[in-house]
């Protein structure tokens, strides 16, 4: 082990006894940034060598989110407005995608996937492999990880309310009964992460600092972690300083 190795492992362990005690966010949502601006700075010709690296980036990600008993996690991998790209971009970037799912998704893999996002707008073979991937994973005991592929916030909120007002007019309801009632709780049961706590924690990467449409609805608490590094370049040691950061924050909730 060289020296900046031995370093690097005893920062770990001092992170790591430091959050001993310390609140751990149930949900965590990860903005995967930087993929192609560190496949630039990398030298590389081609940007998927960034999103290549940036999946294998997801799978250490995980094992850390086991590792610290968070039960919930989502990815913001493919937004709707990414779905814009030429061909020459989108298409790689979707068989990146395609195979990260699947491997998740293999045997012995103790992950649950959900896909989080609308299907309908993605190619038929896309949203066959991540249907695929969902089906598999049934049952099991890990982090559920919630993959939002083909994703923007303002359509999920939209099609909240579509179904929300297609399963009121199914059980003969009108317009005016539903007005008398409605709340945000009756929105939030139709939204794509319907049945799980809103995140605690949202992470991105890159520098940049704003949501880009990433769970717009639940965010409304959440608490944020902004860093600089491109996503393959995230460690281990970032995201306990992630954890934290988070469990020193005194958690307000309105103001």
């Amino acid at each position: 082990m060289n020296l900046r190795s031995l370093v690097y492992s005893v920062y770990e362990r001092r992170l790591t006894r430091k959050l001993i005690g310390k609140p751990v966010p149930s949900h965590v949502g990860v903005m995967c940034d930087g993929n192609r601006r560190w496949a630039k700075e990398m030298g590389f010709i081609d940007p998927n060598d960034g999103h290549r690296m940036g999946a294998v980036k997801i799978k250490h990600l995980l094992d850390w989110c086991d590792q610290a008993s968070i039960a919930h996690v989502t990815l913001y991998l493919l937004a709707t407005d990414n779905l814009r790209r030429p061909a020459s971009e989108l298409d790689p970037l979707l068989r990146i995608i395609e195979d990260l799912v699947t491997e998740l998704a293999e045997d012995g893999n103790p992950w649950q996937l959900r896909v989080v996002g609308a299907l309908d707008i993605l190619p038929a073979e896309t949203a066959t492999v991540l249907k695929a991937a969902q089906e598999r994973t049934v049952g099991r005991t890990g982090v559920q990880v919630n993959l939002a592929v083909g994703y923007g916030g303002r359509r999920e909120i939209a099609d909240a309310v579509r179904s929300l007002l297609s399963e009121h007019a199914q059980a003969g309801g009108t317009i005016e009964e539903l007005v008398e009632v409605l709340d945000v709780e009756h929105i939030a049961e139709h939204l794509y992460t319907r049945g799980q706590p809103d995140p605690d924690l949202i992470i991105r990467t890159s520098g940049e600092q704003r949501l880009s449409g990433f769970l717009l609805w639940q965010s409304a608490q959440s608490e944020f972690y902004f860093c600089d590094m491109n996503w393959p370049d995230f460690r281990h040691i970032d995201f306990l300083r992630a954890l934290r950061a988070y469990g020193q924050r005194q958690r307000r909730y309105g103001a």
